[in-house]
């Protein structure tokens, strides 16, 4: 299906999030973290910068995986992307929800 974000139409699945990262711009994940009721700040995006390099090298993501990185505590990442901030983070960066998520 397609959304229109950020003036550009992206295509998504059912649950919103991209189907093609290629698509993703910081406008589109701004756009997301806002209907999202996030407000992004400087912060939040060294959490995507994270995400982004994890899903470029092909590792799964998981809550346990975000304790382990040293880039941000549990409790602050779920400060950031409350109720549900691993969905909530990876839907954001452009890219599918891991399969730690239920």
């Amino acid at each position: 299906m397609e959304k229109l974000i950020a003036q550009r139409t992206i295509s998504v699945n059912e649950e919103g999030y991209l189907t093609d990262f290629s698509q993703w711009t910081k406008e589109i994940g701004e756009e997301i973290a806002k209907e999202q009721d996030i407000a992004m700040t400087a912060r939040h995006w060294e959490v995507i910068d994270y995400i982004h390099g994890k899903f470029q090298k092909e590792e799964p993501l998981s809550i346990r995986g975000i304790k382990k990185s040293g880039v941000i505590n549990v409790k602050e990442f779920y400060q950031l992307f409350p109720g549900g901030p691993l969905k909530k983070a990876t839907m954001i960066a452009g890219i599918p929800k891991p399969k730690s998520c239920i």
